[in-house]
């Protein structure tokens, strides 16, 4: 069984040790058993640590002439109570006992220690004023988070929490290390104690804050956690999120929100607290464009269509419009066709765009749909495209679809109305 180092010092950076076996793993990599480790594994929401390890001479334990090594997983295996150093170019053959000398990754370390300690206040601190106790626990490589059990939290209640968990952090508390049966545990009123607990159990204390059962890196005062910075709060099915930052990756952070921030507000001549404003005021310009563009559009489309109608004699009764705008959109060929059908009651509109995606739009007015055996716009659109490798389609009276090419287009459209206008010649 593997002695675990980072129980008795989280601060512990570097160690030596006896190599007891070496594994090889299902994806090829292989791993290391020491006796003794410093490696943190993955374990309770807490992610691995990283590092180094060089092998040493057993007699004075000087470096040997062998590259140092990249730890680059932490696993732990439960069954046989070790600690498994894995390595992605571990492919010298090694003869024990061999001893090493490991490097924990200090700064990956310290970042856990913040992120990890931050959480058992930042949980606390939810659970002293809101009643909402923490039920999972996960340090991600950006961000954490926590989930609370609570059905809604609000941005006063989410601020009065960061605002006393980050008390706790000035206050400069102590985090202690304790040891206690399950029973012991109980008895002392340990926040939340693992159901599937060992014999004995490692308890951190913050000082006159929390205490529950954690088998994680932490630091030895609060102060040390630098700060707590909330990010963002979700529902999930079992409660409130909770994202979070700690210390160096709160500092992060809070330099690329400003930086942001600042880019922005440059962009407007304006301070950085004013963007919101500012931002809403270009929000809402950009819809009243947009509106007064639709307006447009559609003054556009419907004069256009009175033209049309207005030149276009009728054959056997029905009026067939086909044409092509080489410089127009679906979005403007479609209230085009809507415009010329409903401006007068016999008309088969047939219309392409080349703008943006290749585009046609067929519509009929509902008296011109006995003309050429009862046109359906969706099924002669459907074919047509079909046929050149395009999709569409839609209800008698109006279609849409896409053709690969826009110079395809004035050729698909005089085969329609070449076949509306046959069509409406055979009825008579």
């Amino acid at each position: 069984m593997t002695e675990r180092l980072y129980y008795q010092n989280s601060f512990l950076y570097n160690f030596s040790a006896s190599v007891e076996d070496v594994l090889s793993l299902a994806d090829g990599r292989r791993a290391l058993v020491f006796d003794r480790t410093a490696f943190y594994p993955a374990s309770g929401g807490q992610q691995f640590d990283t590092g180094w390890i060089e092998f040493v001479s057993a007699e004075n334990e000087e470096a040997m002439e062998f590259p140092k090594l990249r730890v680059s997983e932490v696993l732990e295996d439960e069954a046989e109570g070790n600690v498994l150093q894995v390595f992605d170019n571990l492919t010298c053959a090694l003869v024990l006992p061999v001893r090493v000398r490991g490097f924990i990754d200090v700064e990956r370390r310290q970042d856990h220690m913040q992120q990890h300690s931050g959480q058992h206040v930042l949980s606390a601190a939810f659970l002293k004023l809101f009643d909402a106790p923490t039920l999972s626990f996960h340090m991600g490589d950006e961000t954490c988070t926590i989930d609370l059990d609570i059905a809604k939290l609000s941005a006063a209640q989410c601020e009065q929490a960061e605002r006393h968990a980050n008390q706790i952090v000035w206050d400069d508390r102590q985090v202690l290390k304790h040891q206690a049966t399950p029973e012991q545990a109980r008895k002392i009123g340990v926040r939340k104690i693992p159901d599937a607990a060992h014999e004995t159990l490692r308890l951190i204390e913050v000082r006159g804050v929390d205490l529950c059962a954690c088998g994680g890196t932490h630091v030895l005062t609060t102060g040390q956690i630098g700060n707590i910075q909330l990010r963002k709060v979700e529902k999930v099915k079992q409660g409130m999120r909770v994202e979070f930052v700690c210390g160096v990756r709160a500092l992060r952070f809070a330099r690329k929100d400003f930086q942001t921030l600042t880019e922005a507000a440059a962009l407007y001549s304006s301070h950085i607290w004013d963007v919101p404003t500012q931002s809403q005021k270009l929000i809402d310009a950009s819809k009243n464009a947009q509106k007064q563009q639709q307006k447009l559009l559609e003054e556009i489309a419907e004069l256009t269509a009175q033209q049309a109608l207005a030149r276009t004699p009728a054959e056997c009764g029905c009026k067939i419009i086909s044409e092509f705008f080489a410089e127009r959109d679906l979005a403007f060929i479609k209230l085009y066709a809507q415009k010329l059908v409903a401006t007068e009651d016999n008309v088969i509109a047939l219309v392409g765009a080349g703008q943006g995606s290749p585009s046609l739009v067929f519509a009929c007015s509902t008296g011109a749909q006995a003309f050429a055996n009862g046109f359906d716009a969706g099924a002669q659109l459907k074919k047509i495209v079909g046929e050149v490798g395009g999709r569409g389609g839609g209800t008698p009276l109006l279609a849409q679809g896409g053709v690969p090419s826009a110079d395809l287009i004035p050729a698909l459209l005089a085969r329609v109305a070449q076949a509306a206008r046959a069509g409406g010649s055979r009825d008579d």
